[in-house]
């Protein structure tokens, strides 16, 4: 399906850009008072990549980094703390992507803010290790009511209410599903027999993560066990296609073990249909597992609640505040509605773990709802974040995100060298250049010739061969001006081309 219309939210205009006002140059959200919160001018100014001409060379951090950086041998004998801050300034930072920028505009935001920094700090001070309830209590139950706090202000369904966990990453989220999925569908001998020589299938289409083919692979199931769904003309899933896909493997002997369906493809932000998907995957008993990895946030303004239509299907849901709530990387949301497959897959108690709040079954330990043992307070920074901006801050974001694409898009629309590839969705607008041939090296060359100035960062994909440009909003310090000033970039690129 394609990105919803709706209106957009009071307080932002709609009229054309040029002549809008600008309604998100302040955000009534922001910090005023957080060591962190607020880069100062001089830093947001800074470049992207480094020096001009040199961009290849310092995103890789290659060559002449490790020269330059430390002598062959580790010191014998401690610096000071501010020999290390030098070297970061003179020698880390110019060999970095910087994705803070204001004119990051690349793949998908990666927010950090002042309040998640220091709620990062605080964990990284406290150093607890919350692999079960008794080694840090409040580890476990400040991620608990963190995740339900979530849950509530996405306006995702009772069944999710206890199931829920923080993962690193969507990529995790996934591996945990087709493990539970597993569990499930053996009745629980997938623990003792693996798959037993029987054949599973995992359904996808070729705009889904590539987490989940990765998944399969990790799971045992092997490549083989990919099935690629037809999709329509905006890249969504055919449902259609998907039960036939279901019913023929079901009379091959196959046994249809899980659908991955996207709220928001990392290419060019499809819908998968979840009331049809879903539909198909009960019927089948199949699990259905969603990935809103960017877009499931969003739901956190009401407008924006059809990013999770259909979702009370589903039996497993991911979505990341680390890319558009503010909250630093890593911090994946991870909802199951059954979370007793979960821990079946994954518990495994040796007697040194053993003790009797666990054995008591009145707690939840979760190192039975992920690959590793051990497991940070990742839910302090998400405190802290939700503490400090309060939902309404983060609508507040969210919104400005999706006013900054909709200014961007009437910058394309206004210039006659240029073409939306497909309205804008959220906080992305994807567009290409008709001028210079329009061709898909055009694309790369115009986008090289942008990213290396220094200033301006934006990446591609493709669709029916053909290449697109993708300009991701959302960033934590972007104002309207630096929208404003990656287009002028981009124009300039061309008439200078």
């Amino acid at each position: 399906m394609t990105c919803p219309v709706r209106e957009a939210p009071t307080g932002c205009a709609t009229s054309p850009a040029i002549s809008r006002s600008r309604c998100c140059e302040r955000r009534p959200h922001e910090p005023a008072g957080v060591p962190g919160a607020r880069v100062p001018d001089d830093r947001l100014d800074r470049r992207l990549l480094g020096e001009p001409g040199e961009p290849s060379r310092r995103r890789s951090g290659g060559a002449g980094f490790r020269a330059r950086a430390a002598p062959q041998d580790p010191p014998e004998s401690g610096e000071p703390f501010e020999r290390l801050l030098q070297d970061m300034e003179d020698v880390v930072a110019p060999a970095l992507l910087h994705w803070q920028h204001p004119r990051f505009f690349g793949y998908f935001p990666a927010n950090a803010s002042g309040p998640a920094v220091l709620g990062d700090l605080l964990a990284s001070g406290l150093g607890v290790q919350g692999m079960n309830w008794n080694t840090s209590p409040a580890c476990t139950e400040v991620e608990q009511q963190m995740l339900e706090w979530t849950r509530r202000a996405l306006g995702l369904p009772e069944r999710f209410r206890d199931g829920g966990v923080i993962q690193d990453t969507a990529s995790s989220a996934v591996l945990v599903a087709v493990l539970a999925a597993l569990q499930r569908a053996t009745e629980g001998r997938s623990r003792e027999t693996g798959t037993g020589g029987r054949r599973y299938a995992v359904y996808l289409t070729s705009e889904t993560h590539s987490a989940a083919t990765k998944a399969a692979v990790i799971a045992g199931l092997g490549l083989g066990s990919v099935r690629t769904v037809a999709t329509g003309s905006d890249g969504s899933m055919l449902p259609e296609e998907l039960r036939a896909r279901i019913e023929a493997d079901r009379g091959d002997g196959v046994t249809p073990l899980m659908v991955v369906a996207t709220r928001g493809t990392t290419s060019a932000l499809a819908f998968d249909p979840l009331e049809e998907v879903g539909a198909v995957c009960r019927s089948h008993g199949v699990w259905l597992h969603v990935d809103a990895a960017y877009a499931g946030v969003a739901a956190v303004c009401e407008e924006l609640r059809w990013v999770n239509d259909g979702v009370g299907y589903a039996d497993s849901y991911c979505t990341n505040p680390h890319k558009w709530l503010l909250t630093n990387f890593d911090c994946d949301l991870f909802w199951v509605a059954d979370r007793e497959a979960l821990t079946g897959a994954l518990s495994v108690l040796p007697e040194y773990l053993r003790n009797s709040a666990s054995d008591s079954g009145r707690v939840t330990d979760f190192r039975h709802w992920q690959i590793p043992l051990g497991r940070r307070f990742r839910a302090l920074k998400l405190w802290s974040v939700l503490r400090w901006y309060g939902v309404a801050g983060l609508r507040d974001h969210v919104r400005v995100g999706v006013e900054h694409a909709r200014l961007f898009a009437d910058l394309v629309r206004a210039d006659d060298r240029f073409e939306l590839t497909r309205d804008p969705c959220l906080g992305l607008v994807c567009f290409r250049l008709t001028a210079d041939g329009g061709t898909s090296e055009a694309q790369h060359r115009l986008m090289e010739t942008v990213n290396a100035e220094g200033t301006t960062f934006l990446t591609h994909s493709e669709a029916d061969g053909r290449v697109f440009l993708r300009f991701a909003t959302g960033g934590t310090f972007t104002r309207d001006h630096h929208v404003v000033e990656a287009w002028k970039a981009l124009q300039g690129a061309v008439t200078e081309g």
